[in-house]
């Protein structure tokens, strides 16, 4: 059954103490706007941006593995991505929540997520 992917957009994570602190340099470093600071769940903390490039989901998100940048490419069917890029020799690292950690040939690390507003920003790629 076919698929529709795109590129998400991307993660800063931040291996901090003070996550507000990571948010506000990234926030005038990129000329963005902090947009939701309480992004985040019980688990995990997040703040996103708002006025974002071409509408791309940008946010930062506090780690604890090294501090580094990821994408996200979301998909509406989040298993038939993960085994599409699979198939293209990605490697899955595991099942996190309800997204993919996937890691590239080339070893970059990212994340395959849901799909949720399909009509909005760039036209997603059918995949067969």
């Amino acid at each position: 059954m076919p698929h529709r992917s795109r590129l998400a957009g991307f993660i800063i994570d931040c291996n901090v103490d003070d996550l507000d602190a990571a948010a506000a340099f990234w926030r005038d470093a990129l000329g963005m706007c902090i947009d939701n600071p309480d992004a985040g769940d019980a688990t995990t903390e997040y703040q996103q941006f708002g006025d974002t490039p071409g509408g791309l989901h940008v946010e930062v998100q506090k780690v604890s593995h090294p501090s580094r940048v990821h994408l996200d490419i979301e998909a509406d069917d989040v298993d038939a991505e993960a085994d599409r890029l699979e198939r293209l020799g990605a490697r899955k690292i595991g099942f996190v929540k309800r997204w993919w950690v996937m890691e590239a040939p080339s070893g970059q690390r990212f994340c395959v997520v849901k799909m949720h507003h399909p009509e909005q920003g760039q036209r997603p790629n059918e995949w067969p």
